[in-house]
């Protein structure tokens, strides 16, 4: 396969990565991960060497294990019934059919109505909706800043 063709393949398992790290359905990080790994593959190892992807690779396990702990925490941390957190699991799925608002704010509704089947106590559902969503966004705001940490790590790679 021509080089220029896999260089294409390896910017849009990157770009695919970003945009996964907002949209459940893609496993961002790990996109990202198979974009570096593939650059640093056409190349041999040459400049993008073993150091620079092990780094990127813990990066990368770094942000999946935060995907799933920042939410599970908010929601913990409110006080969370088990209910609550399979709705937040059920809210972020739905949203994903709802387009950009859906992702980001159906976790919240699925969280909530999940709480509330649970305990019937409506400022407690909304507590735990809030602090569920809380969580899950600040999960999403480290997961973009590993994944640009690790696309920084491999253009300084690439250009030194």
């Amino acid at each position: 396969m021509n080089d220029t063709l896999l260089w294409l393949l390896s910017a849009a398992l990157i770009v695919a990565g970003l945009a996964g790290i907002v949209l459940p359905a893609l496993p961002g990080t790990i996109l990202v991960l198979a974009g570096i790994v593939l650059g640093a593959w056409i190349d041999d190892f040459t400049r993008v060497g073993a150091f620079a992807v092990g780094t990127v690779t813990v990066l990368a396990i770094l942000a999946w294990l935060m995907d799933y702990v920042a939410g599970i925490l908010g929601a913990k941390r409110a006080g969370a019934s088990r209910q609550a957190l399979i709705g937040a699991a059920i809210g972020t799925v739905a949203g994903i059919f709802m387009g950009l608002v859906g992702v980001l704010f159906m976790p919240l509704v699925g969280a909530a109505v999940g709480e509330y089947m649970a305990r019937r106590e409506h400022g407690q559902a909304v507590r735990v909706g809030i602090a569920t969503w809380l969580g899950l966004m600040a999960g999403m705001l480290a997961k973009f800043v590993l994944a640009f940490m690790m696309i920084g790590i491999f253009v300084v790679a690439l250009i030194f």
